[in-house]
């Protein structure tokens, strides 16, 4: 062991004659350590949010949307299909009609986003309806009278868990579907309503999807918008979903002229640049923490020069260098950042695991999911030891300095 690192050790682990000293000692490693776990807890908890997110949005929505740049819907939809489903790296395609209406059952209403589908092909382009209870996709089939299925029973409809509840209605019940789109008459427009039975929910987790999504017949959709065979756009899985932009240039190019698309990326860019932000602030705000407890190791070895000022003079009396004599009360330093760092990995890492082991409740409606992730990443351990090493190693600078400057007659002359 090198010398400078042999009495730095030793100064750290010997008894003080003033108690503060040891007092303030341990209060810098405490701080070092509640930093640093403090760091390594947050950056898992928006590391989890960001995957999270990420994956509910991957799987539960179309990464890619092919739509009529008029905004007029795709009329001549069943060929344009066949042709962009051959595009290279496209799994799936499935033609949706989507409109925004209001839910109802009796005095409770709710808005949603009702799309009306095939099942077989919008089950190769989104997991929502996995998620769903047995027999509602079975529901969705097509049969062969579109207007009212078997004689006399209401169109099916498979709604989000959270929408049900908001709406108060249950499996098996009816609930009326009021559309915009509605009837020209000498009083005006008159919304069109067309009541359906609840043939099932879904709950996926993720609270924008759960409370305002809801999913019917390809068919029954077109009477309801009163669109006998429109769809509003033709929903895309590719194999790599981070090359979602890429590819959709592709399948535009391949739709032709007056279409145009857009992908799961640029949909949420806003979200995802806010999480990032989020994680960058959450960075420099709790390194505060790690800044104060920086200061005190200041605080500690300045006091620890002023103890030890005899030692040193005295070590270089015997021919200790000013330089190894700064050494010693850097290493010192940052011997007491090491333990702080190291303690602190071992606590954030071990509360991050026992948060992804016994999830935590979120209220859905504010945070969009409903148990806190928790995503630790060995790189973020990496940087926040070095940071946290290095301010501490900042914070030596000052008191390793004025103990190399000490002059050995000075500090002996009255002893």
């Amino acid at each position: 062991m090198r010398f400078e690192l042999y009495v730095a050790a030793r100064y750290l682990k010997a008894k003080r004659r003033q108690a503060v000293v040891g007092v303030v000692t341990a209060i810098s490693v405490a701080g070092v350590t509640a930093g640093v776990a403090a760091l390594i807890i947050a950056l898992a908890i928006t590391n989890g949010m960001r995957r999270d997110l990420e994956d509910k949005l991957v799987d539960s929505s179309a990464q890619i949307q092919l739509m009529a740049s008029s905004g007029m819907g795709i009329r001549d939809w069943r060929p344009l299909l066949e042709r962009v489903s051959k595009v290279p790296h496209v799994l799936a395609a499935a033609p949706e009609l989507d409109e925004e209406v209001m839910v109802s059952r009796g005095a409770r209403p709710g808005f949603a986003l009702i799309e009306g589908i095939l099942p077989d092909a919008e089950m190769k382009v989104s997991h929502i309806l996995d998620k769903a209870t047995p027999g509602a996709v079975q529901a969705l089939e097509p049969v062969a009278d579109a207007k009212t299925g078997t004689q006399g029973e209401l169109p099916p409809i498979v709604l989000g868990r959270d929408l049900t509840e908001n709406i108060g209605a249950s499996s098996g019940e009816s609930v009326m579907l009021v559309s915009p789109q509605g009837d020209l008459t000498p009083m005006g427009i008159i919304p069109k309503y067309v009541h359906f039975r609840l043939a099932g929910t879904y709950h996926i987790g993720f609270y924008q999807y759960d409370s305002e999504w809801g999913f019917v017949r390809l068919a029954d959709a077109q009477r309801l918008y009163d669109e006998p065979d429109l769809v509003t756009v033709i929903s895309f899985r590719v194999d790599d979903p981070n090359r979602a932009p890429e590819i959709a240039k592709t399948i535009e190019q391949a739709a032709g002229q007056g279409y145009m698309t857009t992908n799961w990326t640029d949909q949420n860019r806003e979200l995802f640049r806010a999480l990032k932000l989020e994680q960058y602030v959450t960075f420099i705000v709790i390194a505060l923490i790690v800044l104060v407890a920086a200061l005190n190791i200041l605080i500690a070895l300045t006091m620890m020069v002023m103890e030890k000022t005899r030692d040193i003079a005295v070590m270089m009396s015997f021919g200790v260098h000013p330089g190894q004599v700064r050494r010693i009360f850097m290493l010192q330093g940052f011997l007491i950042s090491v333990i702080g760092t190291v303690l602190g990995l071992a606590l954030g890492y071990f509360a991050s695991w026992a948060g992804g082991h016994y999830p935590i409740s979120l209220s859905p409606d504010v945070y969009s999911i409903d148990t806190l992730p928790f995503a630790p990443r060995i790189l973020d351990g990496v940087i926040v030891s070095a940071v946290s090493i290095g301010i501490s190693l900042l914070a030596t600078l000052y008191p390793s300095s004025s103990a190399a400057r000490v002059l050995p007659a000075e500090a002996l002359r009255y002893e």
